[in-house]
Parts: C-alpha cells; sequence; structure tokens
C-alpha cells in the first residue's frame, strides 16, 4: 500500500510528514493532492492513508481529505444507518450549515450512497423531529406550503424558512415583547430531540450566524464525561477549521475554565492529538488574545443576564395538611428500638420546608422532651447524617457550619460567604454572624484561617455593605467601569484591591451593566481578565464572584459537576449546595446541568456518588 516518493513508504509511514501536509493545507488544496497522487502513482490516496493508519487518526486524517461535503454525507450517513440514529450528529450537522452547504451535502450524499438524503433521514426518525430536519434539507422549501395544524409547526416554518438577518429581527423583537429570549420560550414549550434540534437552529442563526456560540458545547460534551466522543470531536474540528475556529476557541475559553487547545491536550493522545492540536491553531490560554468579534459576544451575554428575568424555582416546597406534632412523633418511631427506618426520616424531612422542619424540631422537644438533632446524629451515618441535619438547620445556621468547615478544611469558604452575602437581607446575614459562634468571629476566623488579599476579600465580603441597584446612576456605573479599565493597567496588588473594592461591594444587577459597559468600552471581558491576570484563591474568589453575577444557577451547576467529577467525590460541598439551593433555585441549577453536561443531574448523581439518598432533594 506504500508509493515511492510519499509519507507512505515501507517500512511504517511517517506520519509526522503526513500530519504537516494535510494540517498545512486547505480542503481545496487537498483534493489537488488527491489528483495528484493519482496521476502520479495510480492509486487512491484515501484508500493508501487507510491501509497504512490506524485508530481515531486514521480516521481524523481520512476525513480531512474528503471534500467538505462528502465528508458531511458521511457523518449523516454514520448517523442514521449504526445501531441506532445518532441524533445529536443530525442537529449538529443539519442545524449549522448554510443553504449552499445543505444543497452540497444533498448532492454528495446522493452521489456517494445513490440514495436520497430526505429519505434516509425521513425512514429514521420521527415526529416533529423529523419535519424540521426536512425543512432544513429542502433548501427550497416554499414557505408557507405546508400546514401541520400543531403549534411546534409553527417554530418550524419560522426556523426553517427564514434568513439569517430575518430571523434576528425577528428574535430582537420577539424578545422585547416577551421579554425573554426565544431559547428560553423553545426551552419552556418543547421538548427532547425536537426541542434540542430547534435550539441549535435558534442559537446558530442568532445574530446572523452564531454558530461559534453553538459548536464550543458540542465539544466541551465530546471532551468530557466517560471517554472522549471522538467521531464529535473529529466532525466540529474539521468542518470549523476553515471557517471559524478563532471564534470558537475564544468562545470555548469564555464559556469553560479551560481553553479548546488545553482540554484537547489533556483528553487526546499520540498523532491524533498532535493533529487535533494543529487545527485548533494555538492556545488562547498562551496567546491571551481577545478578538473582536468575541468581545461583541461577551457584551451580547452581559446584556442578555442583565435583561433576563428568572424565575427561581425551587425544588422543595411547604407540604400541605402540614402536622408538626405527628411528624415528631413518627420520626420518634423511625428511631426507636431495634434498627433505624432511614425511609421514614427521608420521607418527612424531604417533604417539608426548612420553616416546618423547625416546627417539627420545637415539637419534638415540647412532647417527647428530647432534642431531635441529637438524636438524628446517633441513629444516622457518614454522609445521610449529614444531609439530614444540614436540612434540619436553619438556613442560617447551616450556612454558618458550612463557612467554619470550609475554613477549617481549605476550599471554597470564600463561595460560601460570597453566596450567602448576596442572598440574605442585611439583618438576616447579622443573624448569620451570630449564629457564627465557635469560640471566634467569623471575621477573626477568617484573618486566622486566611491570608493576604484572598483574606481581605473574604473580610470585605463579611464588613462591607452592599450597594444596591437603586442606589446607583448610570453615571455612577460609567465611573465604575472605567475605574475597572483603568485598574487592568496596573499591577497585580493594585488590581487587585480595585477589582476588589467593586466586586466584593456591588448588587448583581448593578454589576451586570458595569461588565456590559466595560466589554463596550475596553473591547475585553472581565472573566477573561481575572483569568488571565490573576491566580490562586484571589482568582478563583473572583472569577466566582463574576460567574455567580452572570448565571448564578450555571455556576452552582458547574460547583456541583465538579465536586462529583474530582478524584473522590466531595460529598462536602455536594451536600452543602443540594441543601442550600433546595428551596431557592434547585429546579434552575438542574437545567443549566442538564445543558451544560448533556446528562441530568439525577442521573450524574446515580452514577457518580454512592449516596442513594439525594432523591430526596428532587433531582430526578
Amino acid at each position: 500500500g506504500s508509493s515511492p516518493g510519499t509519507g507512505l513508504d515501507s517500512p511504517g509511514s511517517d506520519k509526522e510528514a503526513i500530519l504537516d501536509l494535510v494540517t498545512g493545507r486547505s480542503n481545496a488544496q487537498r483534493q489537488e493532492i488527491v489528483q495528484a497522487y493519482k496521476s502520479s502513482y495510480g492509486k487512491d490516496l484515501i484508500d493508501d492513508l487507510k491501509y497504512e493508519l490506524t485508530g481515531h487518526f486514521e480516521r481524523l486524517i481520512v476525513s480531512l481529505m474528503r471534500p467538505q461535503a462528502y465528508h458531511d454525507a458521511k457523518e449523516i450517513h454514520d448517523a442514521i444507518k449504526g445501531a441506532g440514529t445518532d441524533e445529536k450528529c443530525l442537529i449538529e450537522v443539519l442545524a449549522s450549515r448554510n443553504n449552499q452547504q445543505i444543497h452540497d451535502l444533498v448532492e454528495a450524499y446522493k452521489d456517494a450512497y445513490d440514495s436520497d438524503i430526505e429519505e434516509d433521514v425521513t425512514g429514521e426518525t420521527s415526529g416533529h423531529f423529523k419535519k424540521m430536519l426536512v425543512v432544513l434539507l429542502q433548501v427550497l422549501f416554499a414557505a408557507g406550503e405546508e400546514q401541520w395544524g400543531t403549534e411546534e409547526s409553527i417554530f418550524i416554518m419560522l426556523l426553517g424558512n427564514r434568513s439569517f438577518d430575518h430571523l434576528q429581527m425577528v428574535f430582537d423583537k420577539y424578545q422585547e415583547i416577551a421579554e425573554t429570549s426565544i431559547e428560553d420560550s423553545i426551552k419552556s414549550e418543547l421538548s427532547g430531540d425536537f426541542e434540542n434540534l430547534m435550539l441549535a437552529v435558534g442559537t446558530c442563526w442568532t445574530l446572523s450566524d452564531n454558530t461559534p456560540v453553538f459548536l464550543p458545547k458540542s465539544l466541551s460534551l465530546s471532551l468530557q464525561g466517560l471517554g472522549t466522543q471522538d467521531n464529535t470531536l473529529i466532525r466540529i474540528m474539521i468542518c470549523r477549521s476553515e471557517i471559524d475556529m478563532l471564534d470558537i476557541r475564544e468562545c470555548f475559553r469564555m464559556s469553560y475554565e479551560k481553553s479548546l487547545y488545553n482540554m484537547i491536550k489533556e483528553d487526546t493522545s499520540g498523532d491524533y492529538k498532535r493533529t487535533l492540536l494543529a487545527l485548533c491553531g494555538g492556545d488562547d490560554d498562551l496567546a491571551g488574545e481577545f478578538f473582536p468579534e468575541a468581545a461583541q459576544l461577551a457584551y451580547k451575554m452581559w446584556e442578555t443576564s442583565a435583561m433576563t428575568k428568572v424565575q427561581l424555582r425551587p425544588t422543595i416546597r411547604p407540604a400541605s395538611d402540614f402536622d408538626p406534632a405527628e411528624d415528631a412523633q413518627n420520626l420518634r418511631k423511625a428511631m426507636k428500638g431495634f434498627g433505624t427506618d432511614e425511609d421514614v426520616i427521608i420521607d418527612i424531612v424531604a417533604n417539608r420546608s426548612n420553616e416546618q422542619r423547625q416546627e417539627i424540631r420545637q415539637a419534638f422537644k415540647s412532647i417527647l422532651g428530647r432534642d431531635l438533632m441529637k438524636d438524628l446524629k446517633s441513629e444516622l451515618s457518614k454522609n445521610l447524617e449529614r444531609l439530614i441535619i444540614g436540612l434540619m438547620l436553619t438556613p442560617a445556621e447551616f450556612d454558618a457550619k458550612m463557612m467554619r468547615k470550609a475554613m477549617e478544611v481549605g476550599g471554597d469558604g470564600g463561595q460560601c460567604i460570597y453566596r450567602i452575602r448576596k442572598g440574605f437581607r442585611h439583618n438576616d446575614f447579622f443573624h448569620i454572624l451570630l449564629c457564627y459562634s465557635y469560640k471566634k468571629s467569623m471575621e477573626d476566623a477568617i484573618q486566622s484561617d486566611t491570608s493576604g488579599r484572598f483574606s481581605q476579600i473574604l473580610t470585605s465580603l463579611v464588613q462591607v455593605p452592599f450597594i444596591p441597584s437603586y442606589c446607583t446612576s448610570t453615571k455612577q456605573r460609567d465611573i465604575i467601569w472605567a475605574e475597572l479599565a483603568d485598574a487592568c493597567n496596573e499591577d497585580s496588588d493594585d488590581m487587585e484591591i480595585k477589582f476588589m473594592s467593586i466586586l466584593c461591594t456591588r448588587s448583581f444587577p448593578h454589576l451586570r451593566r458595569v461588565f456590559q459597559e466595560f466589554v463596550r468600552c475596553s473591547n475585553k471581558d472581565i472573566e477573561q481578565i481575572i483569568k488571565n491576570e490573576m491566580s490562586g484563591d484571589v482568582k478563583q474568589a473572583m472569577y466566582g464572584i463574576v460567574r455567580s453575577v452572570k448565571n448564578q444557577p450555571n455556576y452552582i451547576a458547574e460547583r456541583l459537576y465538579k465536586a462529583m467529577k474530582c478524584i473522590g467525590t466531595d460529598d462536602r460541598a455536594l451536600i452543602r449546595i443540594m441543601v442550600s439551593r433546595s428551596e431557592v433555585d434547585l429546579f434552575n441549577v438542574r437545567k443549566e446541568f442538564k445543558e451544560t453536561h448533556d446528562c441530568s443531574l439525577h442521573e450524574f448523581i446515580q452514577v457518580e456518588t454512592m449516596v442513594v439518598s439525594f432523591h430526596i432533594l428532587r433531582v430526578e
């Protein structure tokens, strides 16, 4: 299978030469190489590459040598002809290609497989998902031609039959009238593969062609979880390397903590890794660049964050027909005698609000003359005990305990303090301070258990009263973003001090507008400044604040993911987050988790932990 004068000479193949030749040429130039190879050696270059190479490296190199339309055709064919249908592949390819690319795809599929792509796709899919795929495939589909008579058909006809520019105006007007984005409406009204397809189309076709925003999520999912999803990774890296890889890299870096380059570097190996890194084109973390297109995207993200009205949705609500005396007696029965009936305890505690649990504690004391907390501690063990006790404490007691533990063992005590300081009314926060009665004040504990700028940040969060959004005018916001811009030119110490004075003392709504103006005027995003210019605990504290300001449920979802994906589950963090958010916004957190990791929080907890009782917090 080897030919003289090429990287395919025997013995073995010169993989480095192949890699350099293939990644250093455009797709059009690769097609000329294929023709020249045929003319010079009378052989098919792709057949020779398949013979000489193996594994993912072979698939990647061979895919690079195909014309783009034929590569797309093979991906679609593999997605519908394998064992089961790969809906994610269908969604990604068909939602992110423009009309000309779809037209070329249809022709290439017919040529390669002597079959009609529309017939093959419709034969393997169903329902509204199938209808939308057909609309995307029929590039000359006449608007209004079909009448399916369902509400979903409105979404199909609008998204499948309008130009990018037209859709952008529709989406902007929709958000102005409905005060919510088209994406949020799709999430609330649709479900399953059809929802995922409509979201992909809506995301790709917002801002003329917002594919760089849509694809980083697919890339992240392909690099996370149990084993890298190499087919998805190969497909995206090949398809976008000559279109908008720089924008995708930047969007990836904004959305996740690592650059795409570094994530590929950590999750792949060998010649396969070297080829992918060549297609990636460089490490954004190293370069520290901030492309103008990414600045526009960052501005849009902050604008969306500032305009979106989030309805917080808890998973634990007050029980109807509540009888604290009956609950107290049933709890006592569950713990009395030989063995403990954990199911009864879980059923009662998990189906009462925190306020109702406090009434149960009082009833347990007054009726039975016993301390419920002590009884629970003596009857339960390990994580179940910590979880149930956490639920039975008042929010102030629980947060005070969590902060003490966080500062005793290190970790994210600062994020505990920041979350509490932002989430409670002024008097409630002083209640938490009073609950922090562990022989020293919270302030003293912070100063004795932490040091440097990180200690100053935590102390300022405890000491300084927040300036609410209604106290800050547009002029004041302009002054503050100007201060942030000036701080970026200071040395690291002065920068940290100035950032701290702003980030630790302003409300979320106010900071969203400040960060938005900062992007507009400096062409940089506050999130990237923190990542590039700061380090250690200070960086983590500042980054946590900014992520919480942008989208707190999303940030909390990421904290949950990390708590379970580290070496050994961080059960303390897991319990802390689940308990504290269950009556605030755990449903919102669940949605963000599913969207980010393509796996429900419920499924993830089942796989990653041995704590079978987390279903009590309604994570299904």
